[in-house]
């Protein structure tokens, strides 16, 4: 059998690093193959080479049994390869035509002819079912729809197979579903899509064969109906992991949080956060969906007291911190997890134990006599990074070394090694693997199970299913929903994010 891609051996080593290490990798024609792996198991790496962008060390790449050497993308797109990055590669300021045809703008008597782009653009789209106006300007669209530019881009160049990195990381579930279809129809018009995610769920709904990287080999080349999440994760992990932990019902009534019609105003004096009003409980887990952009980082830049805020009241434990500032706050019992762990959670030049006592450097036992007392800090820090396992080398080593995973618990334990009456986590999983994910979940549980108040904030709708005791859902700076976790799925709880429950209400 001729493979539509074949790579035979690839391996790429950095000083220290076997990014990948003889890497072998068959994809079918017209068939949807997912890419899976931890953190540094080597999938970037190997996209990487694929797409030109650097060359293997050793190993062949072999396109419809024909070897070929990519010094460049455009190596690679030549030979028929496309991928659509994570961040995506557009021009604001021009309308979807001018960016899928750029630097390939058909032309006529020597002059760009724009009709014609926007006419082949608006065939692609229609055929694929990439729903997309050819002149609406880029800037005026929502996420979803500029993936599907992205994808346009590589279709327009005639791409057989298509690289999608981590395509849902920011899309609804409705969107999703949109983009699954769109895959689904390339696969049928013979293209071959290369799927990289960690959202297993996912690999289980979309892909034909998986294979599996760890610590940058391939360990395993899986047909998905045979297989099943556990199998998968085992491959990936080498051990059983569960991330399916229910929250139990509620039974505390003692309030910690109490937020009372809160409006924030944004940069242009116009709300982006309006009238917010709800309470956390001793012992619960509420989680805040929404899509990106609809307030929740407004909210919680609030509530931590890092935007000042319009109207309204904040109490926790009922004490008002309306108008508290950062350290009046964390001393009233608010610890925070920032979705930026590298430019608000840690200060990346500073020692692992620099990093783990900040925010805490004024507890007895830490300052003694106005002063920090280093053996204390240093041992803290040690006993943290056994009880949490965190991979360093030494805690006086700086903590921009460490792993974005190892980072994530520098910050975790930080922020819950005091057991503070409220924990604020915003985005406390982006970007990890699955291993340091179930750690995340785990300590969060930990933490509500103590008595904990737990503010969560995901754009994984199935980490907020899994950990909320309830869940808000915010729109256009506005709560819309307070929802039973026990009693919605993720496709209902995708139309209050999208506001499409509003369109149902006015029909």
């Amino acid at each position: 059998m001729t493979f539509e891609l074949e790579l035979r051996g690839i391996t790429k080593r950095y000083p220290g690093v076997l990014a990948n290490d003889a890497v072998d990798l068959a994809v079918h024609p017209a068939e949807i193959h997912a890419i899976v792996g931890e953190n540094g198991a080597g999938k970037t790496t190997l996209m990487s080479l694929l797409y030109g962008l650097f060359p293997p060390d050793e190993g062949e790449i072999f396109i419809r049994g024909e070897p070929v050497r990519f010094d460049s993308a455009l190596d690679a797109i030549a030979a028929g390869l496309g991928m659509v990055h994570q961040s995506f590669k557009l021009f604001p300021t021009l309308n979807v035509a001018d960016n899928v045809v750029f630097r390939q703008e058909p032309t006529r008597r020597g002059l760009i002819d724009r009709a014609a782009g926007a006419a082949r653009v608006k065939d692609l789209a229609e055929r694929y079912g990439l729903a997309v106006d050819p002149e609406a300007a880029v800037e005026d669209l929502p996420v979803g729809v500029l993936q599907r530019v992205e994808i346009l881009k590589a279709l327009y160049r005639d791409a057989q197979v298509l690289i999608l990195d981590e395509p849902t990381a920011v899309l609804t579930p409705q969107e999703r579903d949109q983009l699954f279809e769109v895959i689904r129809r390339l696969r049928e018009a013979g293209r071959t899509i290369l799927f990289i995610t960690h959202k297993l769920g996912e690999v289980m709904a979309i892909s034909d064969r998986v294979t599996v990287l760890r610590r940058g080999r391939a360990v395993a080349h899986l047909t998905t109906s045979e297989t099943d999440p556990a199998e998968i994760t085992m491959h990936m992990t080498g051990r059983a992991v569960d991330l399916d932990r229910r929250a139990p019902e509620h039974q505390s009534d003692q309030v910690v949080l109490e937020v009372g019609n809160l409006t924030v105003l944004g940069g242009h004096g116009r709300p982006v956060v309006e009238e917010a009003d709800f309470e956390v409980r001793s012992g619960e887990i509420v989680g805040i969906a929404g899509v990106a952009g609809n307030g929740q980082s407004e909210l919680i830049e609030a509530l931590c007291g890092l935007r000042e805020t319009d109207a309204g009241t904040v109490t926790l434990s009922g004490r008002d911190i309306t108008h508290a500032d950062v350290t009046e706050r964390r001393r009233a019992g608010l610890a925070y997890i920032p979705e930026d762990r590298y430019g608000v959670g840690t200060t990346r030049q500073a020692s692992v134990a620099a990093n783990l006592m900040m925010g805490h450097h004024r507890r007895p036992g830490i300052q003694n006599k106005g002063w920090l007392d280093r053996g204390a800090v240093a041992a803290l820090a040690r006993r943290l990074v056994e009880v949490f396992g965190i991979k360093v080398a030494s805690v006086s080593g700086p903590v921009e070394t460490l792993s974005g995973g190892n980072l994530q618990k520098v910050v975790v334990s930080r922020e819950m090694e005091h057991q503070t009456p409220l924990l604020i986590a915003e985005q406390p999983t982006r970007g990890l693997d699955i291993g340091a994910i179930e750690f995340v979940h785990g300590q969060l549980i930990e933490y509500r199970d103590r008595g904990g108040a737990v503010l969560l904030v995901s754009a994984e709708l199935s980490e907020i299913l899994a950990l909320s005791t309830r869940i808000l859902v915010m729109f256009e700076g506005h709560i819309v929903a307070c929802l039973d976790p026990r009693k919605v799925a993720e496709p209902e709880i995708g139309l209050y994010m999208t506001g499409s429950h509003l369109e149902n209400q006015v029909a």
